[in-house]
């Protein structure tokens, strides 16, 4: 009893941040829908997934290069890129739209690769390494699309976009006539299972040895190294899934607005609002502390603080300042944490 006692004291400890976080999302999404003119609806749920997803897909793309102790400025741009490559590639018919999905993820995937590549080979700072490499996914956006259009495929969007119901029978994989059995399960938003299968797919992956050496690498580097634990491919393979995840996150800024868009003042914002998720669900940015659950309700946060803003008509413009502020608190919570292990290391010196 005392070992299971123990187990579950040690298991809260470890997630305090992600816990925090999701209790601060549920207080401030009850707080929207009280306040909601049309309450907690099907309909507000859904437009509330399509406005948080891409940010979810970014956070939880910032989250893997955090993990191992560096930052990824080009999550932003890669996301921009990747948006204005699938303004050129999603239409057409079923056969053309899949190819170009996987010709979207395939290209982000190999940007972070070779941000990995870049880090690890050239031995450059992982924050000024994806500075340049930032510049370079916003040069080819602008190349690829220097205006902003193109064309989606309607049908794919609406099967990302709109709810599960209208996903299935878009699909044809449900009949008109039996929509009415599933109204509890239809009225889910396409974008949130998106999110979970995301998710889905990183439980397995930190399991394996490389997802465990990037925790490992994060918190201890020379101690992974020591260990036999396979750092380089670590690097490289957090950046790989950090650009694939940044990819399907431009993807589905496509899916929302039809067409592509070179935003380079986009690309900045959704960069730094990934970070700030990130340690807003408990990350610390030295690495080896946070995981994906927590930089979702750290993206959520961000997201229900614009909703209440329009619900209480605040002035928008105040958004960057509050955003900002929230971030600062947040990482000096982190920093304090550092600042003891610190002060106890100093007293063995």
């Amino acid at each position: 009893m005392t070992t299971h006692r123990f187990k579950l004291g040690l298991a809260i400890r470890q997630r305090v941040g992600t816990i925090t976080a999701g209790a601060i999302f549920a207080l401030l999404y009850l707080a929207y829908h009280v306040h909601h003119p049309n309450g907690f609806t099907a309909q507000v749920v859904g437009q509330n997934a399509n406005e948080s997803v891409a940010l979810v897909l970014a956070a939880m793309a910032q989250t893997v290069p955090v993990l191992i102790g560096g930052i990824d400025l080009s999550v932003g741009a890669v996301m921009t890129m990747t948006n204005c490559l699938a303004s050129h590639v999603l239409s057409g018919n079923a056969q053309e739209v899949s190819l170009g999905l996987a010709a979207c993820i395939l290209v982000s995937t190999a940007f972070g690769v070779m941000n990995g590549v870049i880090v690890v080979y050239g031995r450059i700072q992982p924050i000024i390494a994806t500075l340049a490499t930032s510049a370079i996914a916003l040069g080819l956006a602008l190349l690829l699309r220097p205006f902003p259009g193109g064309e989606i495929s309607e049908t794919l969007s609406l099967l990302l976009t709109g709810s599960l119901l209208d996903s299935l029978v878009e699909s044809g994989l449900v009949s008109q006539g039996v929509t009415d059995n599933l109204s509890v399960l239809g009225n889910l938003p396409t974008p949130m299972l998106l999110v979970f299968a995301a998710g889905a797919l990183w439980i397995p992956f930190q399991r394996t040895v490389t997802g465990r050496s990037i925790v490992a690498v994060g918190s201890s580097e020379t101690a992974a190294f020591m260990s036999g634990l396979p750092v380089p491919r670590a690097k490289i393979a957090a950046f790989a899934v950090s650009g694939m995840l940044a990819g399907c996150a431009g993807v589905f800024l496509a899916m929302q607005t039809l067409s592509g868009n070179a935003d380079l003042p986009q690309a900045g914002t959704y960069t730094l609002a990934s970070i700030a998720a990130v340690v807003i669900g408990g990350a610390v940015l030295t690495g080896g502390v946070g995981g994906m659950l927590g930089s979702v309700f750290g993206a959520l946060i961000l997201r229900v603080i614009a909703f209440n803003f329009r619900i209480f008509e605040i002035e928008p413009l105040i958004q960057p300042l509050v955003e900002g502020t929230i971030l600062l608190a947040a990482i000096s919570v982190s920093a304090t944490r550092l600042l003891r292990v610190k002060n106890r290391l100093d007293l063995y010196r």
